[in-house]
């Protein structure tokens, strides 16, 4: 081992070449390839202070493998440099200046400041970056080339990308597109990607992995080639990307004039079917009318009114969507701004009936016949409720009854198992009290039998 570190080659990993990170390699990789920016590595490693030689740290003690996110800034920079350096199963030792350690602050009490640290790491494995929000490793990323600056774009931002999808190592999909984020599965991008791509900065490039749920799903795209239950590989680049106005960017009045197009916007995917794109187009008008500070008694009355729509118009397409409790819930919300609203009525009630609420639903379609005496859709709802109630008491009262017929005969066997028994123990009884009579002259013989034992009789 001496022999081959005093062969070893030392390496200056900072981009000034300032010698603030020298590395040098004691043991020698598998393979070429090594971790990415934002991968999660898995090292192992000994710290030692370069001024005495004393170890401050070690993992190998603790038995345990540490574990960071590379290039994030969750260790200091020297290893953010020198473990990106690394390849599978390398041993390296890194000399760290204290710019690149903990500086003038040191870590007290083990380091002190300004010092300069030496580190030996084995470097074991990584993953890429898990993106998906259950952390269920649906949506894998690994940074090929690190973006510029620190924006990123937001929901509704007009992205240009380029893209090439991959599907059991076939290319299925390659190409330049512009799209607003948010509506991506109009253009055949799955969810997954969108959500990757909301983490991306100006320049990036990088590979995306995606499990069905969060590409194509059960049923694939049989459109552009991916079949069912497929899980993609794809290499995307975000060329560029403008981002949507913020609503805390906004005044009211802009806000209301978002908030109608947003509406117009989800009832034409309303009509197209295109349901889940519609729900986010209606949640955007809650987003930018929750306020109406500030405004006339006019520009008030046409939020409100807009608003009603969006909760409205969200509890019908949740309906579509067998979204049930959700539908009921926005239903309710148009409801506490309008009481006398047919339609939230209505469509509450039908929330209900599917629940199997049946007579609740009776109520709120009551109430909307109540309002409009020629609702024949509410007419035909409530013979559906008086139905679905009348068939509901019907198994009650089979379950119920059933049940205490049970009761019954539990109770009546009981009763004849009772009298059976004090049956039984009274003839035996009685057959004794017959016999006691000729057993009496016998009895008072036996007695006049019994030993004396010191003058005391024994009975």
């Amino acid at each position: 081992m001496e022999g081959e570190e005093q062969k070893s080659q030392v390496m200056d990993l900072t981009p000034e070449q300032n010698e603030g990170v020298l590395k040098e390699i004691l043991k020698e990789g598998e393979r070429e390839e090594g971790p990415l920016q934002g991968d999660r590595v898995s090292v192992h490693y000994i710290g030692i202070l370069a001024e005495d030689g004393s170890k401050f740290d070690s993992s190998r003690e603790s038995g345990e493998r540490f574990e960071f996110t590379l290039g994030k800034g969750e260790v200091i920079k020297g290893w953010d440099l020198g473990v990106g350096s690394m390849k599978k199963g390398e041993i390296a030792r890194l000399t760290c200046k204290s710019d690149y350690a903990y500086g003038e602050v040191g870590n007290p009490p083990k380091i002190p400041s300004n010092a300069t640290l030496i580190f030996e790491i084995e470097l074991f494995e990584w993953h890429g970056e898990d993106l998906s929000s259950k952390k269920d490793g649906g949506i894998i990323r690994r940074i090929l080339v690190a973006g510029e600056g620190y924006l990123t774009p937001n929901d509704g931002a007009i992205v240009h990308v380029r893209l090439s999808g991959r599907v059991n190592g076939t290319v299925f999909d390659e190409r330049e597109v512009k799209f607003p984020l948010g509506e991506g599965t109009e253009y055949n991008i799955p969810e997954g990607l969108e959500r990757g791509l909301e983490r991306f900065k100006k320049g990036e490039k990088s590979t995306i992995k995606l499990s069905p749920k969060y590409a194509f799903g059960s049923a694939g795209n049989v459109s552009i080639g991916v079949p069912p239950g497929a899980y993609l590989d794809y290499e995307i680049e975000l060329c560029s990307f403008e981002k949507a106005k913020e609503s805390w960017e906004m005044d009211q009045e802009e806000k209301i004039e978002h908030a109608k197009i947003c509406k117009e916007r989800g009832s034409a995917f309303f009509k197209e079917e295109k349901y889940r794109l519609a729900v986010k187009q209606y949640k955007k008008v809650l987003d930018f009318l929750q306020y109406d500070n500030g405004l006339t008694d006019e520009k008030k009355a046409e939020s409100r009114s807009t608003l009603l729509a969006g909760y409205l118009n969200l509890a019908m397409t949740y309906l579509k969507l067998h979204d049930n409790p959700r539908a009921r819930d926005h239903a309710t919300k148009a409801l506490e701004m309008d009481n006398n609203n047919v339609k939230a009525y209505f469509r509450r009630g039908q929330a209900f009936l599917n629940m199997g609420e049946a007579e609740y639903a009776e109520k709120d379609f009551q109430i909307c016949l109540d309002l409009d005496q020629n609702n024949k859709a509410a007419k035909q709802q409530l013979q559906r409720c008086a139905l679905q109630i009348k068939e509901d008491k019907r198994k009650e009262k089979q379950l119920y009854g059933g049940m205490f017929d049970k009761f019954a005969r539990q109770d009546r066997a009981r009763e004849e198992a009772e009298a059976n028994r004090w049956k039984d123990v009274m003839a035996g009884d009685l057959g004794e009290w017959g016999k006691a009579e000729e057993k009496k002259d016998s009895d008072k013989c036996e007695l006049s039998q019994l030993v004396n034992i010191d003058g005391v009789h024994m009975l």
